[in-house]
């Protein structure tokens, strides 16, 4: 006896894949952003996704809020990152429960001139983002060396 029950799951898992496929591209979106102000060496848009309580943890660095991180990301702007840019390749998107996404990637940073990653310099990265109040922020992001 056919209940009908097939054609509904088929149903959900076609909007569940079209609800994941845009939060997809939306976050892909933030790190278009952020590494859009990376490029402009602007602190203040590069921050603009990252809630306020945002954390960052690098190998020697934990920054813990979005100010801590601001004030970094300006001081490298105007020091040693001055004309670099990053390089983030999402690895895998996750979107769990709707309003979580954990995003890996390879990264690492370009310095002025440079036109290729040197392979010491690639990193993994881990990030969270959080749906709130409709947009995709960012709320820890954490790398370790690649090698």
């Amino acid at each position: 006896m056919d209940t009908g029950d097939e054609g509904n799951k088929d149903m959900t898992a076609i909007q569940e894949n079209t609800i994941e496929s845009e939060a997809d591209k939306e976050v892909r979106g933030v790190f278009e952003a952020i590494y859009a102000a990376w490029a402009d060496n602007d602190a203040d848009a590069f921050v603009a996704p990252y809630r306020e309580d945002a954390t960052v943890v690098m190998p020697g660095v934990y920054h813990r809020n979005r100010d801590e991180i601001r004030a970094s990301m300006a001081a490298g702007f105007n020091g040693p990152l001055k004309g670099s840019h990053a390089v983030d390749e999402p690895l895998s998107i996750r979107v769990i429960g709707g309003n979580t996404a954990v995003v890996v990637s390879r990264a690492g940073i370009l310095m002025a001139g440079e036109t290729a990653l040197p392979a010491g310099r690639e990193v993994i990265a881990t990030w969270v983002l959080v749906r709130q109040d409709g947009n995709w922020l960012v709320a820890s992001y954490a790398n370790a060396p690649a090698h």
